[in-house]
C-alpha cells in the first residue's frame, strides 16, 4: 500500500558533471600524498571508546583511530556503492557517514533513540536504519543524509491496542527494496524504494520473536530466526505471494536449553553449496540445512553457543565463534567433512570475524585483548596482531558490492 512520506526528486546534474570533470580529477583525495583506491580498506569498531580503525588489509595494519562515533556498544557498517563512503550505525540512535579517503566524519545524525543496524539500496541512493526505539525504520538520502521516509513499526497487540515493535534485521534485496522484521510483533515488512511511492507489504504471524534476519547470497531468500519458538521463518522474494513459511521447525523439541548469554547473529550464516549453516539458539552445536527443502541435516558440536557461523569465500570452511563464558575460542569446520579440523585462541573475548575479499585471510577481534589478530585460512598461521581499543565488528570495503552486507 502506498505510504505518505516527504519523498523529494533526486536531481543528477549531469552535464554540470560533464564539465567539470577536470576539476574533479585534480581534487581526488589522497593519503599521505598518494593516490590510492578503497578496495582493500576496512573499518574496525572500537566500542569503549566510541572510534573507529581504518585499516589496510593488504597491508595488514592500522591507518588512523577516528573518534566521534558516539555509543558503538553495538555497532554495524555499510559502505556505498562506490565504497568511499560507510555508515556507520550506533546504539545512541547515531547514523554516521566516515569518509574513507580522508579517515574524517562526514556527516553526523541523532536520527533515533537506540538503532542497531541498516542497509543500503541497490541503487546506492538510500540509507535505512532500523530501530529499537522509537520503533521503526527511517530511510535517508545517503548523499544529503536528508530523512527520505519514516515508516513507524506500529502494531496491534491481542487487546486490541497498538505498539511500536523493535525493528530487527534490515537487509537490502534487489529491486531497491528493504526488508525487516519486527520483534514483538512477529511480522515481516517489506518497503519497496523504486516506485514514486514507497509501497510496504507486510507479512503477519511469522513466528514468535524474530530476533535477527539474513538474506542468502543471491537475494532471494529472506530468513528471519525466532527467539520464541524453534525453527526459522522463511520469507522467498522471488515468490513474495506464497507468504512466509516455517523452516526446520522443532529442531530441539524435547531438549533443555542452555543459558543464552548472547543472542547469534544471523548476518553471517555460512553458506556452502547446497547446505546452510547456522548458529543453535541456546545450544552447542552449529547446524547444517539443505538448501534445496530446507531440512535439517546435521548438528555438529561445537565449543560452546555459536554466535557468528561464516563460510570462508571458497566455501571450503565455515568458522565459528562463540558467547560468553566459552568466548576466547575459533574453531573451524570443513564443509566437507562435517567435522572441526582447527581450534584457535586468539585472546580474550572473541566478539567478531571478516574474511578478506577472496578469502586467504581472516580478521577476528579480541575485545578485552585489545587486538585484531590476523590468520592465513589455509595454514592457520598467525599473521599479526593490530592494536584497537575494545575492537567488536570488523567490516571491509568488499560489502559493498554484495547483496545483504
Amino acid at each position: 500500500m502506498p505510504i505518505a512520506h516527504p519523498l523529494k526528486t533526486l536531481l543528477v546534474a549531469g552535464a554540470l558533471a560533464l564539465l567539470t570533470t577536470g576539476q574533479v580529477l585534480a581534487e581526488t583525495p589522497v593519503w599521505n600524498g598518494e593516490l590510492r583506491g578503497t578496495g582493500d580498506l576496512g573499518v574496525v569498531i572500537e566500542r569503549a571508546t566510541g572510534s573507529v580503525a581504518l585499516v589496510d588489509t593488504s597491508a595488514k595494519t592500522v591507518l588512523r583511530h577516528i573518534e566521534g562515533f558516539g555509543d558503538l556498544s553495538h555497532a554495524s557498517v555499510k559502505f556505498t556503492r562506490d565504497a568511499r563512503y560507510a555508515f556507520v550505525f550506533g546504539r545512541d540512535g547515531g547514523l554516521t557517514k566516515l569518509d574513507l579517503l580522508s579517515g574524517e566524519i562526514a556527516g553526523r545524525i541523532i536520527q533515533g533513540g537506540n538503532s542497531i543496524g541498516g542497509a543500503i539500496s541497490q541503487d546506492g541512493r538510500f540509507v535505512a536504519v532500523g530501530n529499537y526505539e522509537p520503533g521503526g525504520v527511517k530511510v535517508f538520502d545517503t548523499e544529503t543524509m536528508e530523512l527520505v521516509i519514516d515508516v513507524p513499526a506500529t502494531y496491534e497487540k491481542p487487546d486490541g491496542s497498538s505498539a511500536q515493535a523493535k525493528v530487527v534485521g534490515v537487509v537490502d534485496v534487489p529491486g531497491n527494496v528493504f526488508v525487516f522484521s519486527l520483534f514483538e510483533a512477529g511480522e515481516i515488512w517489506t518497503l519497496d524504494m523504486s516506485t514514486p511511492e514507497p509501497e510496504l507489504t507486510k507479512f503477519r504471524d511469522v513466528g514468535s520473536m524474530p530476533y535477527d534476519a539474513l538474506i542468502t547470497p543471491n537475494g532471494r531468500y529472506y530468513i528471519a530466526g525466532l527467539f520464541g519458538e524453534d525453527g526459522m521463518a522463511l520469507l522467498d522474494l522471488w515468490y513474495p505471494e506464497n507468504g512466509v513459511q516455517r523452516i526446520l521447525p522443532d529442531y530441539g523439541q524435547g531438549e533443555e536449553r542452555l543459558p543464552v548469554y548472547k543472542m547469534p547473529h544471523l548476518e553471517g550464516w555460512a553458506m556452502a553449496g547446497n547446505r546452510a549453516f547456522f548458529p543453535a539458539v541456546g545450544r552447542s552445536e552449529v547446524l547444517v540445512a539443505d538448501t534445496t527443502d530446507w531440512s535439517l541435516t546435521r548438528r555438529i558440536a561445537v565449543h560452546g553457543q555459536p554466535i557468528f557461523v561464516m563460510s570462508r569465500p571458497d566455501e571450503r570452511q565455515v568458522w565459528v565463534t562463540f558467547a560468553h563464558p566459552n568466548n576466547n575460542r575459533v574453531q573451524v569446520i570443513d564443509t566437507q567433512t562435517l567435522e572441526v579440523i582447527q581450534t584457535l585462541e586468539p585472546g580474550e573475548s572473541i566478539l567478531h570475524k571478516e574474511f578478506t575479499p577472496r578469502g586467504e585471510h581472516i580478521w577476528i577481534s579480541a575485545r578485552d585483548s585489545n587486538q585484531v589478530v590476523v590468520y592465513d585460512t589455509r595454514t592457520f598461521e598467525e599473521l599479526a596482531r593490530l592494536p584497537a581499543e575494545s575492537p567488536s565488528g570488523i567490516f571491509f570495503t568488499n560489502r559493498a558490492h554484495r547483496i545483504g552486507l
